[in-house]
């Protein structure tokens, strides 16, 4: 499984502009598309930063829709007031979901380095150790991890019922980052909370 991720910057009182563009324009038209699995959006209000996440069952799928989607970024980067996006490719190397997200569900995402003879170091310690202490937190709806083998990127997602549930397990997890990191010679890239605004993503579990 691969997926897109599509970020931008946008204006922060147009949100939910781009949320309904996103709904009722966007994810229809991407979803009818060949190999498309579904789709969900990432948000921060204060921001205005969005991160849109589109599924695939392959990486030719993913790749041979990439002409395709733009007119629909460039109509939600429009909505947004977004002058750009910044657009990765990335691998599924793990996924597992106690429950569905439910309204009010928030997602902590944190962006890696490192060199990419370590990648599958890293996988291997999600799944054996990040992963099992993760889904004991109270909370918990749901995980993922993606790499970018060549370039050695990683970026792990954790999901909590809400905003006091993510925020409660912010000091467990930048204990859990800082071991991550010396384990792998690792650098974070970037740590961000974001709010769940649209969740259709429906990659199977992967464990």
């Amino acid at each position: 499984m691969f997926v897109r991720t599509t970020e931008v910057r946008g204006d922060p009182t147009r949100i939910d502009d781009g949320l309904r563009a996103v709904r009722e324009d966007v994810f229809p038209a991407v979803t009818e598309m060949d190999g498309c699995i579904g789709m969900s959006l990432l948000v921060d209000r204060e921001s205005g930063r969005c991160v849109a996440t589109t599924a695939w069952q392959s990486e030719d799928a993913m790749r041979a829709t990439g002409e395709a989607v733009r007119p629909l970024r460039d109509r939600a980067e429009g909505v947004l007031g977004s002058r750009g996006s910044d657009i990765r490719h990335w691998e599924v190397a793990a996924v597992h979901r106690d429950h569905a997200a439910p309204e009010g569900a928030c997602a902590r995402l944190t962006w890696l380095s490192c060199d990419p003879a370590t990648v599958d170091h890293a996988i291997d310690l999600y799944r054996m150790v990040i992963l099992p202490q993760i889904q004991e937190w109270s909370g918990f709806c749901s995980a993922s991890l993606m790499v970018d083998r060549e370039a050695g990127r990683i970026v792990g997602t954790a999901a909590f019922d809400s905003r006091e549930a993510l925020e409660a397990t912010r000091d467990a997890a930048a204990g859990m980052r800082g071991r991550v990191v010396s384990e792998l010679g690792a650098t974070v890239d970037d740590v961000e909370e974001m709010e769940i605004a649209f969740a259709h993503l429906h990659v199977p579990e992967m464990v």
